[in-house]
């Protein structure tokens, strides 16, 4: 089985990932890099292992979490898409089954809360772990009236917890007094949107807090 330390050690991954981290850097975005690269990938796979999810399918769900922005190095748009098209011709040549190749770009594919639905558990897992990495070491430079760039910065604590047993994934952030909810709300709502969407794929509830508070009201699973 192709693992994630195989991926890490592909030079084409590794030259794609680096620079798609250059572009971003060039728009000045928040770092997309080999840091991001490794929290998506371990909070994906955690939140399955949470969930009662095989090996196999963790393992999927780390190579997904680090691969999943390489497309930004074509074109920051429908970057999701790039990286899966990109991704496809490079795990067949690791000589990963079709099977694990077809799940890992269509969780990569779908990741963009603009165009991206959620397809398979890989994908729900993926979708958590991107939009839950909100963080101020992600800021390189705060332009000035960039809101994307204060809210980040004022985030000192992200995490995710799962409770496999009541079934609840929760995603808790906690910021410091130079920005505000509301400014959080008005850039990551659409995102924590598809997180609800994602947790209640993998049969659970999604809540959202910021500063210990409950922000959102959980939905329910329909029975």
């Amino acid at each position: 089985m192709i693992t994630l330390e195989d991926v890490k050690n592909n030079v084409e991954i590794q030259a794609l990932i680096k620079a798609s981290n250059q572009v971003l850097e060039s728009m000045d975005y928040t770092e997309h890099g080999l840091r991001h690269a490794g929290y998506v990938s371990w909070t994906s796979a955690m939140i399955l292992e949470k969930l009662g999810y095989d090996v196999h399918m963790q393992e999927l769900a780390k190579i997904a979490g680090y691969v999943h922005d390489i497309g930004n190095v074509i074109n920051r748009k429908a970057h999701g898409v790039s990286s899966g098209i990109l991704l496809y011709n490079i795990l067949k040549n690791m000589q990963m089954p079709y099977d694990d190749i077809c799940t890992i770009c269509s969780a990569v594919g779908n990741h963009e809360e603009e165009i991206g639905y959620v397809v398979n558990p890989i994908s729900a897992a993926l979708v958590i772990a991107d939009k839950s990495d909100a963080h101020r070491t992600r800021v390189k430079r705060i332009t000035q009236g960039d809101v994307h760039d204060i809210v980040n910065y004022s985030i000192i604590k992200n995490i995710v917890l799962v409770d496999g047993e009541k079934k609840i994934i929760s995603a808790k952030f906690y910021m410091d007094e130079t920005s505000s909810v509301m400014d959080y709300l008005s850039i990551f709502l659409s995102r924590m949107i598809m997180s609800e969407r994602a947790a209640q794929y993998l049969g659970c509830t999604f809540k959202l807090y910021i500063n210990d508070v409950v922000i959102n009201t959980p939905k329910k699973l329909s029975d």
